[in-house]
């Protein structure tokens, strides 16, 4: 899958994830990448919405998993505040990875060391205010 798109504002970022949702598939990691606010959870809140899931879709900043039930299994980890690779390993998360769920992981450079090859990353860079740009490489 290839991603090269941008966005004006939250709402656009949203409906484009929510319309390429269907590309996401079960049993594949993907790794989002790019700074702080540059639209990481917006997006996949959009990719929640196009996956059928209707409710309240939140980062896992401080639970660190969140795991949602849409017309596919999703689990959403964030890495941004535990960078200890054996913590997430006791907490299980090899066993996410070898689930046939969706699973989609912010700030994956942070558990680079464990994650498959396979791994696909998308990209998320600040343009201007509320410009973004999602992009795979």
């Amino acid at each position: 899958m290839k991603i090269n798109k941008t966005t004006n504002s939250s709402e656009e970022t949203i409906e484009y994830a929510s319309k390429i949702a269907s590309n996401f598939k079960k049993g594949t990691i993907y790794g989002f990448q790019g700074d702080l606010a540059s639209g990481k959870t917006t997006f996949i809140k959009g990719l929640l919405s196009g996956l059928g899931y209707e409710g309240m879709v939140n980062s896992p900043t401080f639970t660190l998993i969140n795991e949602y039930e849409g017309d596919s299994k999703v689990i959403h980890i964030d890495c941004y505040r535990e960078n200890n690779v054996e913590r997430w390993v006791r907490l299980g998360i090899m066993e996410y990875f070898n689930s046939n769920c969706i699973i989609l992981i912010e700030w994956p450079e942070i558990i680079k060391t464990i994650l498959p090859s396979n791994t696909k990353f998308i990209n998320f860079e600040n343009i201007d205010t509320n410009v973004r740009r999602i992009f795979t490489s």
